[in-house]
C-alpha cells in the first residue's frame, strides 16, 4: 500500500463529535450537577473497506449557579393606620439548582416619614397570596426559607407593626432582601465543592442576593358626626309647640386619605315626640321603615338606623327625619 492510496481515503473521512446530556434544561440554563458528554467519532476508507474510529469521552459537569430576585406583589404603597400591617414579596430561585435563602427586613430606610417594626416574615404556606395568621408559616430567625428548586418562586409576606402618632398620607418603605446560603459576592465568585453533587457553586450575575422595596402610606381616617333641628309649626312659624314638626339632619363626615368599615349612625326619637313614618332619608333619598331591604330603619321604639358600609376618607352623608312634638 503506497502512500497514495492511504491519503485518499482519509481526505474523503468524516469526523462527528457526539453530545449527550444526563438531565433536561431549565429556563435558566442546564441543571446543576449534570453531566454533559462529548465523544467524538470518525470514518475513513481504507483498501480494507470503511472503518470507524472513537475518540475518548469527555465530560464536564455543570456546576451550581447562585442567583436570585426579590419583587413587591403590591400594586402601590398599602394603605395602614396604628397597628399591624403587611407587604407582599416574591422570592424567585434564578439559580439552575437547589437553594435556599435567608431573608432579612430592613424598616430603616433613608426618606421614611417613620419607622415600623418588623414582627415577622412569613411564608405563603396555602398559596392564596393573603396572609393568613395561624395558616402561613412563620419563619425563625435566622429567617431561610426551604429549599427551592430551580425557577421556583414563593410568596413572602413581612408583618410589621405601624406606630401610633403617624400622620395621614406619610409613607414607609421596608427592604427585604433575600441571600443564597450558599454564599454571595461578585459574580463569578466560587464556592469550591458546594454545589449539587459536590460541584461547585459560582455566583450568577444577582450577586446571589437582591432585594426589593414595599411601601406604607398612612391612611388616617376620621368620621365627625353633626346634627341640627328646623321646626315647622302649625302656624307656619318656627316655634316648639304640641304639633310642630321637627326635622333633624345629622352629617357624616369623614376625613382622611384611607377609608372606615361598618360606619353606622343610629340616633333615638327624643321623649315627648313621634317618629314621622316613612320620613327617613340618605342624601335626600328616601329610605324604608323596615329592617333588611335597604340602608336604614326607623321606628318609634329602637329609634333610627343607617348603615353607610365603607366609607372612603373624603365623604359626607346627610340622614334625615321628622318627629312631631306630642
Amino acid at each position: 500500500m503506497n502512500t497514495q492510496t492511504i491519503i485518499k481515503p482519509l481526505l474523503a473521512s468524516s469526523i462527528v463529535a457526539a453530545f449527550t446530556i444526563s438531565s433536561p434544561a431549565l429556563a435558566e440554563g442546564v441543571s446543576a450537577g449534570t453531566l454533559i458528554e462529548n465523544t467524538a467519532s470518525a470514518t475513513y476508507e481504507d483498501g480494507e473497506g470503511t472503518k470507524t474510529v472513537d475518540s475518548n469521552t469527555v465530560q464536564v459537569r455543570v456546576d451550581e449557579l447562585l442567583d436570585v430576585t426579590v419583587t413587591s406583589l403590591d400594586s402601590g404603597a398599602v394603605g395602614a393606620s396604628p397597628g399591624e400591617a403587611v407587604l407582599t414579596f416574591e422570592v424567585t430561585n434564578q439559580g439552575n439548582g437547589p437553594e435556599a435563602f435567608v431573608l432579612t427586613a430592613n424598616p430603616v430606610v433613608t426618606g421614611n416619614d417613620f419607622e415600623t417594626v418588623v414582627e415577622s416574615i412569613a411564608v405563603d404556606t396555602n398559596g392564596n397570596g393573603t396572609y393568613d395568621p395561624g395558616v402561613d408559616e412563620i419563619l425563625t430567625a435566622p429567617e431561610t426559607t426551604a429549599e427551592l428548586a430551580a425557577d421556583e418562586a414563593i410568596t413572602v409576606f413581612v408583618i410589621v407593626t405601624v406606630p401610633d402618632g403617624v400622620a395621614d398620607t406619610e409613607e414607609s418603605n421596608v427592604e427585604l432582601t433575600a441571600e443564597a446560603v450558599t454564599g454571595t459576592g461578585a459574580p463569578g465568585t466560587s464556592f469550591d465543592g458546594q454545589g449539587v453533587n459536590g460541584g461547585d457553586a459560582i455566583v450568577g450575575a444577582t450577586g446571589a442576593d437582591d432585594t426589593a422595596t414595599g411601601s406604607l402610606i398612612a391612611g388616617i381616617t376620621t368620621v365627625d358626626l353633626d346634627k341640627a333641628v328646623s321646626l315647622v309649626d302649625p302656624f307656619g312659624g318656627d316655634s316648639a309647640v304640641p304639633g310642630t314638626v321637627a326635622t333633624f339632619t345629622i352629617t357624616a363626615v369623614v376625613s382622611g386619605s384611607g377609608s372606615v368599615d361598618a360606619l353606622v349612625v343610629t340616633d333615638i326619637i327624643p321623649d315627648g315626640t313621634t317618629y314621622a313614618d316613612g320620613t327617613l332619608a340618605l342624601d335626600g333619598d328616601a329610605l324604608t321603615d323596615a329592617a333588611g331591604d335597604d340602608a336604614g330603619e326607623a321606628s318609634d321604639a329602637d329609634g333610627i338606623t343607617v348603615d353607610l358600609g365603607t366609607v372612603a376618607g373624603g365623604a359626607i352623608h346627610q340622614i334625615t327625619f321628622d318627629v312631631t312634638i306630642d
